[in-house]
C-alpha cells in the first residue's frame, strides 16, 4: 500500500488552521477550489483536474469532524477511493498540521505518486502559511476600531493609615519643593557683586641701550638676512656610446595565451505565482566548449521575503541575497534552479535582482 503524508509547523493557533481547512474560499486559495454537491450534506467537489498527480476532480465526504483537532474525509477520484486525515495539534509556537492520504480502492501509479506528494508539500509549506498570515493580518486590521490604541491600567487605592502616611509624605514633599523654588528665585534676583577694577598694567619702559666699549652713542646693529644658498646647476654630460653589442632576438617562439572561456549566461522566469509568493526559475547556460566548474548565481529578494524548496543547486542566504552554486555546467549545456519565495507583498511576482558571475540575468 502506497500512502502520501506530510506535516508542517505553523505559527498560528489551531482554530485559524481549522478555518483554512474547512472554509471553501480559503481552501480554494491554498489548495483547490471547491463547490458544494447539491442535495448531499458534508460533501464537496474539489477541482483538482490538471494539478500535478491528479487525473480528475475529487469528490470528498466528511466522515469525522472534531473541531479543531481532526477532519477525516472519504475521497473519490474517478473511481479511485482514498481516506484523507487532517490532524491539528497545538504547539508552543502555534500548531502542527499533519495530512495523510491512504488508498482504499485502487492505487496511484509511480508517475502520479511523486508529483502528487510534491504538490501537497508545496501547498502545506508555502501557500498555506501565506494564507494564514494574510488571514491574521485581516483579523487584526478589522479589530482596530473596537478599542483605543492604549488601555488604562487599573489604579489600586490605598486605605487606612497607609493612605494618611502617603498624604503626609506628599504634603511634606510639596512644602520642601516650594521652599526650594523660592530660594532659587531669590538667588536669581539678587544683584550681582561688582568685580574689583583691575590695576593698570605698567607700561613697558623703553629698552636701555647697551653702551659701547668706546663710550660712543649706541648704533643700531644691522639685521642679518641669510642669503639664499646658490643652486647647483648640473651640466649634462654627453652620453658615451655603448660598445656592448645588442642582444640577438630570441629564436624561441612565444607560447600563445588561450582566450578566456565565454562567460555563463542566465535567464530568470516566474514559473507560477500566488498570493504572497511565487515560484522562480533560473536557467544557467554554458556557451563554451569546456565545462564550467565554478559558477555562482545571486538572487536578491525583497525585504521580509524568504526562500524554500530549492531544487537544482546548493544555496545559502545572507540578508536579502540568496547565493546558488552546484555541479559543473556542461559545455554547451545548462543547469536549472527552481525555488519558492514567500513574499510579504501581496502581488509580488519576481525578485528584485538576479546575476550570474556578476552579470545580470535576462528576464528581469
Amino acid at each position: 500500500m502506497i500512502e502520501i503524508g506530510a506535516h508542517v509547523d505553523l505559527s498560528h493557533p489551531p482554530d485559524r488552521v481549522w478555518l483554512a481547512l474547512t472554509d471553501r474560499e480559503l481552501l480554494g486559495r491554498w489548495f483547490a477550489e471547491a463547490d458544494m454537491v447539491e442535495g448531499v450534506p458534508d460533501r464537496l467537489l474539489l477541482h483538482t483536474a490538471g494539478l500535478p498527480g491528479f487525473d480528475a476532480d475529487v469528490e470528498v465526504e466528511v466522515t469525522e469532524r472534531r473541531v479543531p483537532e481532526l477532519l477525516s474525509l472519504r475521497c473519490d477520484e474517478a473511481g479511485r477511493l482514498t481516506e484523507l486525515t487532517c490532524a491539528v495539534t497545538a504547539t508552543k509556537q502555534g500548531s502542527r498540521l499533519t495530512v495523510r492520504e491512504v488508498p482504499t480502492h485502487g492505487s496511484w501509479s509511480e508517475e502520479q505518486h511523486e508529483p502528487r506528494e510534491q504538490q501537497l508539500r508545496q501547498a502545506l509549506t508555502v501557500r498555506l502559511p501565506a494564507i494564514l498570515d494574510w488571514r491574521a493580518f485581516q483579523q487584526v486590521d478589522l479589530r482596530r476600531g473596537e478599542a483605543g490604541m492604549t488601555t488604562e491600567l487599573p489604579v489600586i487605592g490605598a486605605s487606612g493609615p497607609a493612605r494618611a502616611r502617603r498624604r503626609r509624605r506628599a504634603t511634606v514633599a510639596g512644602l520642601a519643593g516650594a521652599v526650594l523654588v523660592a530660594g532659587l528665585v531669590a538667588w536669581l534676583t539678587l544683584p550681582g557683586e561688582s568685580e574689583p577694577a583691575a590695576a593698570p598694567r605698567p607700561s613697558p619702559s623703553p629698552a636701555t641701550p647697551v653702551p659701547s666699549m668706546a663710550g660712543a652713542a649706541p648704533t643700531a646693529q644691522p639685521k642679518v638676512t641669510p642669503s639664499a644658498r646658490p643652486s647647483r646647476s648640473v651640466t649634462p654630460t654627453t652620453a658615451r656610446p655603448s660598445r656592448t653589442p645588442s642582444a640577438k632576438p630570441s629564436s624561441t617562439p612565444t607560447a600563445a595565451v588561450p582566450p578566456p572561456p565565454p562567460a555563463l549566461v542566465a535567464r530568470y522566469d516566474t514559473d507560477s505565482s500566488r498570493l504572497f509568493g511565487y515560484t522562480g526559475e533560473v536557467v544557467v547556460d554554458n556557451p563554451g566548449s569546456a565545462p564550467a566548474e565554478q559558477w555562482v548565481v545571486v538572487v536578491t529578494l525583497a525585504e521580509g521575503s524568504s526562500v524554500d524548496d530549492v531544487e537544482g543547486a546548493d544555496w545559502r542566504r545572507d540578508g536579502q541575497s540568496v547565493t546558488f552554486s552546484g555541479l559543473a555546467v556542461p559545455a554547451g549545456g545548462s543547469r536549472t534552479i527552481r525555488f519558492d519565495v514567500r513574499d510579504s507583498r501581496p502581488k509580488a511576482r519576481e525578485p528584485e535582482g538576479c546575476t550570474v558571475g556578476g552579470n545580470p540575468c535576462a528576464g528581469l
